[in-house]
């Protein structure tokens, strides 16, 4: 029987707590002890499916992560929401721009919020979807001097616990400067991270997932734009604003936030790098080494760490299969089998030449087979052709 009024189902209206199990009823795994949680009415059923179904073996833990997103743009607001609506630990959310009417082709943001902070915009809206996320903003350049020391500080204290590092920093940044300034926090610091972009005309994006040392960073391969030491303020042409389409955000988002998952709950295959062509509907992938000559000292040096990592880890021995004989009792009922006997073979094969010790041949060249048919004899009676017509007509 369906209930009426304002009441909400018990089975329905549950805290995040209470669904997930972790910890005490009424605590957050990075709150203080006895501090009350806020009661949502969220359907983490649906998430802990992927639990039941085995596709995720611990979906629980995703309440212990701590997650940076850096540019709370058309991608990094969709990351941050789809995130919170999955149950992340804590986000911190790094962004100095403002809200805009311009922004609003985009998705998550509304018109009401223009003229307030991308971050204060975001906190507001993903608090009311899931309290239950801690949250910590920044509204700042991460590029200049100061507050690049303390985005530093933040990666290596602001975790779910203060003072222990968080466990992933997402890029969703539009310029490259400040992925450069990522990509150089993150090498002097290992802390992985993982990058993310669309394309000026906004019909395609890429993700990309750098583990300092083991993948190439940012550094490694760059755009000719860093690699050339361009000013990339002189490459905007007066009058001339980059395409934005919700729906291309949405995708590469989405990929992102799906590449996180699998890396912090360690289910399927994280990919190092998947490229999105709207065009031709085109997701290449690829993995890149980093590179011996890279100009971040960190990086070269999180190499050289890492080579160390592999040479320390325990030496696994290939184990070498033997071939199996194929015959009549294999899996697929396969019998190989020879219309010529052995002795039939030895009799109709040549001889064997004369070689040095070690070498044999591939195979003799048959012996020719006599004609079995008997021969006819004719014998000569000494008759004339004459004589032997005259037989015949008598005949």
């Amino acid at each position: 029987m369906q209930g009426t009024g304002n009441r909400s189902s018990p089975a329905r209206c549950l805290t995040a707590g209470n669904i997930l199990g972790l910890g005490k009823i009424g605590t957050h795994p990075g709150r203080k002890e006895g501090k009350p949680k806020a009661r949502i009415c969220f359907c983490w059923s649906r998430l802990m499916a992927l639990k039941r179904m085995g596709i995720v073996s611990d979906y629980e833990k995703i309440r212990t992560f701590a997650v940076a997103v850096v540019g709370v743009g058309g991608v990094g607001s969709v990351t941050a929401e789809m995130l919170t609506r999955c149950g992340i630990g804590k986000l911190l959310l790094f962004d100095y721009d403002k809200v805009e009417l311009a922004n609003m082709n985009r998705l998550f943001f509304q018109p009401h919020q223009a003229g307030l902070s991308k971050v204060q915009a975001a906190e507001h809206t993903l608090r009311n979807i899931n309290p239950d996320v801690l949250f910590e903003v920044h509204n700042y350049n991460i590029t200049t001097v100061e507050n690049f020391q303390h985005f530093m500080d933040r990666i290596s204290n602001g975790g779910l616990e203060e003072g222990k590092p968080i466990d992933l920093v997402l890029s969703c940044v539009d310029n490259f400067e400040a992925r450069m300034a990522i990509n150089t926090a993150c090498n002097e610091l290992g802390q992985t991270w993982m990058e993310s972009g669309v394309s000026e005309n906004a019909v395609s994006g890429h993700i990309q997932l750098i583990i300092p040392g083991e993948s190439a960073c940012f550094a490694c391969a760059p755009p000719l734009v860093v690699a050339a030491n361009i000013d990339e303020k002189t490459l905007k042409r007066e009058g001339v604003c980059a395409a934005s389409l919700p729906t291309t955000m949405g995708v590469v988002a989405g990929i992102l936030v799906q590449n996180v998952l699998k890396f912090l709950l360690n289910f399927g295959t994280v990919s190092f790098y998947l490229g999105y062509n709207a065009m031709q509907d085109f997701f290449p992938t690829m993995s890149m080494k980093p590179n011996p000559q890279c100009d971040d000292r960190n990086c070269r040096k999180q190499q050289e760490e890492y080579k160390k990592k592999v040479v320390a880890l325990p030496k696994q021995e290939a184990v070498q299969e033997e071939d199996k004989i194929i015959h009549e009792d294999n899996e697929w009922g396969i019998e190989l089998v020879s219309e010529v006997s052995e002795e039939e073979l030895k009799n109709s094969s040549g001889p064997v030449p004369e070689l040095p010790e070690g070498i044999t041949v591939a195979y003799t060249i048959p012996k020719k087979q006599e004609d079995s048919v008997p021969q006819v004899t004719v014998e000569d009676s000494g008759e004339s052709l004459e004589d032997l017509m005259a037989k015949m007509k008598n005949m």
